[in-house]
């Protein structure tokens, strides 16, 4: 691929900035200024770096942002800054969007893609993508509220009961709450179905994604194309 086109693939201008970036000498490959903008390059795990920021080719970019309190899943925010404002220029530039949504006051693990098909194959409930979420309720959980959200609630949208996958106790007022379809404001809901609140809820894992190894509140990381693989894989 054409290096001018590589960077504008990656989302880093129009064609002319990207042409403009490399005949300035601002484009670095394994060291060495790369200023030929038709120069052919192997975008095979390729890495390089534009004005100083390094950077890795992905033909369909996915990242796990850890998301912190305060932000909303929405490209055009009403009451708060967007997820998408703690993502670095380029990635926004080529329009990556969240994988479902995190309410303003929900933190942990969001995926972020600008790759449709991989949206729908993550959100869609024929696929099973477990999503895990830590949940701090006002009054005590005890074993009745437990076992209703495993037996099913129905909640007013749908005569269908909504089931957790998984659902266990981890303090008095703490419960651990696996779901593998997303509702709107789904955990909280079915929490006030079995005569609890919400008062805290954090995502701990998408599939086998989780934060024990970063990044930290506010801050996002590629997601290997090992990972990748993974989320998809049959259930």
């Amino acid at each position: 691929m054409r290096l001018a086109q590589v960077l504008f693939t990656q989302g880093f201008g129009t064609r002319r900035v990207c042409a403009g970036l490399i005949g300035q000498g601002l484009v670095s490959i394994g060291g060495r200024v790369a200023d030929d903008p038709d120069e052919d390059v192997d975008t095979d795990g390729l890495r390089f770096s534009v004005q100083g920021r390094e950077w890795q080719f992905h033909a369909s970019a996915l990242v796990l942002l850890n998301k912190p309190a305060g932000y909303e899943c929405s490209q055009k925010p009403k009451h708060h800054p967007s997820v998408l404002s703690l993502l670095p220029a380029p990635l926004r530039t080529r329009g990556l969007q969240p994988v479902g949504r995190l309410d303003e006051d929900t933190t942990g693990v969001l995926l972020l893609t600008d790759d449709g098909t991989l949206i729908h194959k993550l959100t869609s409930p024929k696929h099973h993508v477990p999503k895990v979420y830590e949940v701090t309720a006002r009054h005590p959980v005890d074993e009745a509220q437990v076992n209703k959200l495993l037996a099913g609630v129905v909640l007013d949208d749908d005569p269908q009961p909504v089931r957790a996958a998984a659902c266990e106790a981890t303090g008095e007022h703490t419960l651990r709450l696996t779901l593998t379809e997303g509702k709107y404001h789904q955990v909280k809901r079915m929490l006030a179905a079995v005569g609890n609140r919400c008062e805290g809820l954090h995502r701990s894992a998408i599939g086998g994604l989780t934060l024990a190894d970063g990044p930290a509140a506010g801050l996002w990381r590629w997601v290997s194309s090992e990972e990748r693989a993974a989320l998809l894989a049959p259930r």
